[in-house]
């Protein structure tokens, strides 16, 4: 993959307020409840970070403007570049036009699978800068798999031969920021959010605490959603053959740029 290092300060947006069982429950639920929905920020960690690709707000156009990208590298080449124009304000807002409508009518060939959360703050086609027929988004809250979505995902490979899965976590999850929690005080979750929170709790970091747990767990569950879909059989065997890459990555909201994560 044409990626490179970049180092990355990482500024807080909110400050968590640490819940504790001494807490009546009802107010605790609401707490669990209020960070599922809004996103409650975590401090983003300092450290060495991964930049997809290099791309320039002012290079030439994307591979999309003479041909679809086809191949993995080329794939996560176009996602750089998009996220390159977005963040620095230069988005093209591509095959939007009547002519680009009209030629998806008959079909579609997609370059990309993006596994991204629920949050609205992360919609892929804009941090990406990609338009219409261009990328294939699954979403659920914080990227969990079931049957429906690892489909979707199938999907986009197998059917359609798209060459890249980007599974695309984010600072200031909500969902993660609920699934710890409620492991930290044994919080039980309406159902359907208790569901997502179980799915998540096998990346928590018990090495940490605080906010940096929070924000530790956002990466470790990318990287372990990752993994899930690295072991599937049939999308193995086209990562076996060079056909498909799958990439783990966050999206910073304080700077909007999204960057790998292993």
């Amino acid at each position: 993959m044409n990626l490179r290092p970049e180092r990355d300060r990482y500024v807080p947006l909110v400050t968590l307020n640490r819940h504790t069982s001494s807490r009546p429950a009802s107010t605790g639920r609401r707490a669990l409840l209020r960070a599922a929905v809004a996103g409650t920020a975590a401090t983003a960690a300092a450290g060495t970070a991964m930049t997809l690709g290099a791309a320039s707000a002012t290079a030439a156009p994307p591979a999309t403007a003479t041909g679809t990208p086809r191949s993995p590298d080329e794939a996560l080449r176009e996602l750089a570049a998009g996220n390159r124009r977005w963040r620095t304000f230069h988005q093209r807002h591509p095959h939007e036009t009547p002519y680009a409508r009209e030629s998806l009518v008959s079909g579609q060939n997609p370059f990309a699978v993006v596994l991204g959360c629920i949050d609205s703050r992360v919609p892929p086609e804009l941090v990406f800068d990609q338009g219409l027929g261009d990328l294939m988004t699954v979403r659920s809250a914080g990227e969990v798999l079931d049957e429906a979505v690892l489909g979707s995902i199938a999907y986009g490979v197998l059917e359609l031969g798209v060459p890249l899965i980007l599974v695309l976590g984010h600072q200031s999850c909500g969902a993660v920021s609920a699934a710890v929690r409620a492991d930290e005080t044994g919080e039980q979750l309406p159902r359907h959010i208790q569901y997502v929170a179980d799915q998540i709790r096998p990346a928590i970091d018990q090495s940490r605490h605080g906010d940096a747990r929070i924000d530790s767990t956002i990466t470790r569950n990318v990287g372990m959603i990752r993994t899930r879909l690295a072991a599937d059989p049939d999308l193995a065997d086209r990562v076996g053959t060079g056909k498909l890459a799958i990439v783990g990555a966050r999206y910073e909201l304080h700077s909007q740029r999204v960057h790998a994560v292993t």
